[in-house]
């Protein structure tokens, strides 16, 4: 399901814009549900004793999860009629209980492929609520023109 109210059209789309950004915080409740869907109970995600015996101070987030944000990102940008073509995501820092990730992004490049598909490269960011980048990423999405296809 997408927020957006009208299709975004790649003629409409400038490099340097920026996606609306929307934030989480990160809790046990969202970990659990994501838990649910990977069988991914594993104890330095649910428990702060099981954290600290791999070396953690407390309870850390999954880091696919934060992968699912950025698709989530996009997809409410892109709206029903674009596609995401790629997403990539680094892992690059932990996250933990009750922390507030923000997902941002912008578009770096757009053109017209040699199979007429409109595209548009992203690049994606999560930084916490310190404003640490904790997970860099990118995007390919093939949008619709108003010239068609």
């Amino acid at each position: 399901m997408t927020t957006q109210a009208a299709a975004l059209y790649w003629d409409d789309v400038t490099i340097g814009q920026e996606l609306p950004r929307f934030a989480r915080t990160t809790d046990l409740m969202n970990w659990n549900r994501w838990a649910a869907t990977y069988d991914e109970f594993v104890p330095y995600h649910m428990d702060d004793e099981g954290a600290r015996e791999n070396g953690q101070p407390a309870v850390i987030g999954q880091g696919r999860i934060r992968v699912s944000y950025l698709h989530t990102l996009v997809r409410r940008w892109i709206g029903e009629e674009g596609v995401i073509l790629s997403l990539n995501a680094q892992l690059r820092g932990i996250n933990f209980k009750n922390d507030v990730l923000t997902c941002s992004g912008r578009v770096t490049d757009k053109r017209i492929d040699d199979r007429g598909q409109y595209i548009v490269e992203l690049e994606l960011l999560i930084t916490n609520q310190n404003g640490e980048a904790v997970t860099p990423g990118s995007a390919t999405v093939a949008l619709p023109s108003r010239a068609g296809s």
